[in-house]
């Protein structure tokens, strides 16, 4: 926590896997935080990659001999590899098993000190409104969007940096079943703004209900989850994560000369907060295409999903 705040820190949630150099610095942002409760979710070593173990080990080390603030530290460390798909989410399903709120921040997340100020108030502040389910950190509107509050309400979960409740994660769901319904299907749909829009969402949780255990991401069942109930989340007004994970040994990260890598700003404090929560259509329509139209690494991962997807139909088609 900011040493300004005087409200504790929420209980954060540390995804960490291989990576001792992104582990070291965010952690430092952590202990800066203090909080009172951290969870720290750990994957196992990849079979058949060499120096995996070594690194997952160092890691580990890292966290237990970091943690030196008055803390309860809960951990969940896998010995056998679930990939980054099932070990990030069923690392948050173990967390809030437990607690009813949290900050989640992934090992290649590196928020600016007012990252928690910000998700500590806005989780108390809208804890028991159903309609809010996710408070992010990233704004990759790069300035073309100024907000007169410190954040607006969009249909964009983006998760490099960010916080819900319980009560909003117990809509997940790793292999995306709520597809199937057609009803929910349609409605999904129609809350899109274009046919870019819809083209593009409707491929991706297509395949990931088609093929829940071989897709290596969780962010866009939690972005249908939300949807499938009209769940809002929280867009900043500035970017407070800076995603330091970029290289060849990244999963989705490997572009460093992606527009998408943007350093981390402070959030003015105190916020201001919208009058309304409503989120806008042409502020997400802007949000959708400064992700995920561009030709980005994200753009390149979706392309990949959609051939992989279709290959497989039409093979399943000819036999």
């Amino acid at each position: 926590m900011s040493p300004q705040s005087s409200v504790p820190c929420a209980p954060v949630v540390f995804v960490v896997f291989n990576r001792p150099d992104c582990t070291r610095r965010a952690l430092e942002r952590i202990r800066a935080a203090r909080p009172g409760r951290l969870f720290v979710v750990c994957d196992g070593p990849r079979a058949g990659v060499a120096d995996d173990a070594a690194r997952v080990a160092e890691v580990r080390r890292i966290v237990e001999e970091g943690v030196d603030w008055p803390c309860r530290v809960e951990r969940e460390y896998s010995e056998e590899n679930l990939g980054c798909s099932r070990r990030p989410s069923s690392g948050f399903t173990w967390a809030f098993s437990q607690v009813e709120e949290a900050i989640i921040l992934e090992d290649d997340c590196l928020p600016d000190p007012s990252f928690f100020s910000y998700c500590t108030e806005l989780l108390a502040r809208y804890r028991d409104d159903e309609r809010v389910m996710h408070i992010g950190a990233s704004n990759f509107l790069e300035g073309k969007w100024p907000l007169r509050t410190s954040y607006a309400f969009s249909r964009y979960n983006h998760s490099w940096g960010w916080a819900t409740w319980r009560r909003a994660w117990q809509h997940f769901d790793i292999e995306a079943r709520v597809w199937h319904d057609t009803a929910t299907q349609r409605r999904v749909i129609a809350s899109c703004q274009s046919a870019d829009e819809r083209g593009y969402w409707h491929s991706i949780f297509t395949e990931a209900a088609a093929s829940p255990g071989a897709v290596s991401y969780w962010d866009f069942q939690w972005t249908l989850a939300c949807w499938a109930v009209g769940g809002l989340a929280i867009y900043p007004s500035t970017n407070l994560v800076e995603n330091i994970g970029w290289g060849a040994d990244a999963t989705h990260t490997q572009d460093s000369e992606t527009r998408l890598h943007r350093p981390a700003e402070r959030m003015p404090m105190p916020l201001t907060h919208p009058k309304t929560v409503r989120a806008r259509a042409a502020f997400d329509l802007a949000a959708f295409h400064s992700v995920f139209m561009p030709a980005t690494p994200l753009r390149a991962r979706v392309t990949r999903v959609v051939q992989n997807f279709t290959a497989r139909t039409r093979q399943a088609r000819t036999r």
